[in-house]
């Protein structure tokens, strides 16, 4: 039968002790990693949030009730302690940073006992993700998980001290919002006091933080919950926090200037990494051209060349149509691979085929100087002489070549050079390589919508050099927006906002809005910006992302409490479910049952 703490108070966390308490009475609690039953004495190792501290039960010392309570305990049983530090009396344990010490029992209680759990809570657990998702409770004990959870805990804390150190007023602003489909699908709220309407949890506080903003609160920042009803990938969730800021009469320079500040703080204090500033910054614009990337993974080589002009003129139909559809012809050279075998080649040209790619054209060149190629017999010597020269390939390379749109050997070349970089071993897993990347476009072509939409949101100010051209070509319009990327992840984004009614209003032109619809979507918006509004600008960064790369990991789930699976559910809970009648009803919503399709 478990037993109270009875008036007991835990003097230390386990690993709070050390040699230089030896000698000392203390108490301590939490939960039995393992006993081991020598006979005569008995060894439990206990553990809390803070590591393992090993406890000796003799009868002599404890007495035969605290003994028997001792043989009783088994892994996971919650217990108190009350005994003497000593040194240990067998081999110190190198692996434990109680190595040194032991804890002489002189009494104990069982708290709580418990089942056998259904995985060993254990760090580098080989266990399913799902079977610890279900029991995420028993998964959140594992030592591994409570370090990155508690390392979170020290980034946000090191965060709201150097912001707060640099004037900002943490404000929270509202989770109902008013829906703005503007971006990404909101999740919607019914409201029972005005049936037929909803809330919308916010995609971010975007527009709340620019109304502190015109209200004179000058630098805000707010550790904010967000919400996005969009499909789940290794880096993404339903729910997630966002460390959100915005900051009054400042440009470009200026937000990116205390951003470093800031990256530099938290990395130091959370994890003693040294972080050099200024930080590098590049073009959108060189970023795609060089990495075919705007969050491209700067740790190793492997850059794109555009061969178009090489080719412009050669037999192969695949790089001419391209070129004559208003394409591009770009390669990566793969040093030392020109013996992958053809089997290796096949499953990166299926790999390509996820990122839009028709195919993927190859040439090796052997060690004698010959060469193999998917395409070669379509192009003169000359021609392939060429286009080898212009890759710099020597003997050894292995020459990939993508010839589509622009927007589509981007992507294909930027996912494949990530794809090899893991393969080959390329990326140093050591570095922490941050990067900025600046002079977005403002626009980009949506084929789904034939119109243009803001490639950010419809609140980023257009560089003024370039806003002469937003009728005639608008796509030609640069954005005074910033990314910060580290190692190949978007950490944040931000940009300068518009803050005159007229810009705005031609924004929401551009972008589709009749005058009516853009106040009757952003009116309030609109409207504040009557009356006196200073120049400003923001950033927010996926606080889920930063943790998961400082902590060393790449799944986001492994640094946030309660995740969601692939589908949005919660394998612990069940959320989402079905309510009761009575709740819809209230709510005036009436459920339809949709037949699920049989998967195939």
């Amino acid at each position: 039968m478990a037993e109270s703490m009875k008036g007991w108070k835990r003097s230390h966390r386990c690993t709070e002790l050390s040699p230089a308490d030896v000698g000392s009475e203390v108490t301590v609690m939490g939960w039995v990693q393992k006993q081991r039953n020598k006979g005569g004495i008995i060894f439990v190792d206990l553990r809390d949030r803070s590591g393992i501290l090993q406890i000796i039960f003799e009868e002599s010392d404890c007495g035969a009730e605290n003994f028997a309570k001792a043989e009783k305990m088994r892994s996971e049983y919650v217990i108190a302690v009350v005994g003497k530090v000593e040194k240990r009396s067998g081999a110190v344990n190198e692996n434990l940073k109680t190595g040194e010490i032991e804890i002489r029992a002189k009494e104990t209680r069982i708290l709580s006992e418990s089942d056998t759990p259904p995985f060993p809570v254990e760090t580098d657990s080989r266990t399913k993700e799902e079977i610890r998702l279900k029991y995420r409770y028993l998964d959140l004990r594992r030592p591994d998980l409570q370090q990155k959870m508690m390392l979170r805990s020290k980034i946000v804390s090191e965060m709201r001290s150097f912001m707060a150190s640099q004037g900002f007023l943490e404000i929270e602003t509202p989770i109902l919002c008013k829906s703005t489909p503007e971006g990404a699908r909101d999740y919607l709220v019914p409201s029972r006091v005005h049936p037929g309407n909803f809330y919308a949890l916010p995609q971010s506080p975007q527009l709340y933080k620019q109304l502190l903003m015109c209200s004179g609160y000058d630098r805000y920042f707010q550790i904010a919950k967000c919400f996005r009803d969009e499909d789940l990938r290794a880096d993404r969730q339903p729910e997630f926090t966002q460390a959100d800021m915005e900051l009054s009469f400042v440009d470009v320079d200026d937000v990116i200037e205390v951003n470093e500040k800031l990256i530099q703080h938290v990395c130091r204090e959370a994890i003693g990494l040294e972080v050099s500033l200024p930080l590098p910054r590049m073009t959108w614009k060189e970023a795609m051209e060089r990495f075919g990337s705007d969050k491209p993974d700067t740790r190793f080589a492997m850059e794109l060349v555009n061969v178009s002009d090489t080719v412009k003129d050669c037999g192969f139909g695949v790089f001419t149509s391209a070129l004559e559809n208003g394409g591009s012809v770009r390669g990566l050279n793969v040093k030392g691979q020109a013996a992958m075998p053809r089997k290796k080649i096949d499953a990166l040209v299926d790999f390509t085929k996820g990122y839009g790619a028709k195919g993927l054209a190859y040439l090796s060149i052997q060690e004698d100087g010959s060469y193999k190629s998917s395409f070669s017999k379509f192009m003169t010597p000359e021609e392939l002489d060429a286009l080898v020269s212009a890759m710099q390939g020597e003997k050894g390379d292995l020459l990939l070549f993508a010839a589509d749109k622009n927007t589509i050997v981007y992507s294909v070349l930027g996912a494949l050079r990530v794809e090899l970089g893991k393969q080959l071993g390329l990326i140093d897993e050591s570095k922490f390589n941050f990067l900025w990347i600046v002079e977005f476009p403002l626009l980009e072509w949506s084929d789904e919508e034939n119109r243009f939409m803001a490639m950010h949101h419809p609140f980023t100010m257009p560089m003024e050099e370039d806003w002469q051209y937003i009728d005639s070509d608008p796509g030609r319009v640069r954005a005074k927006a910033y990314d910060i990327v580290l190692n190949g992840v978007e950490l944040g984004g931000g940009s300068v906002r518009i803050h005159q009614n007229d810009i705005q209003e031609k924004m929401f032109e551009v972008l589709g809005f009749t005058k009516e619809k853009a106040w009757e979507q952003f009116g309030f918006l609109l409207n504040a910006f009557k009356y006196g509004v200073p120049p400003h600008a923001g950033l927010a960064y996926g606080l889920d992302r930063f943790v998961m790369l400082l902590v060393g990991t790449d799944n986001i789930r492994e640094v946030i409490a309660f995740p969601k699976i692939k589908d949005a559910s919660c394998l612990m809970t069940q959320a989402p479910g079905t309510v009761d009648d009575k709740q819809l009803e209230e709510l005036h919503i009436a459920v339809t049952e949709v037949e699920k399709r049989e998967e195939e």
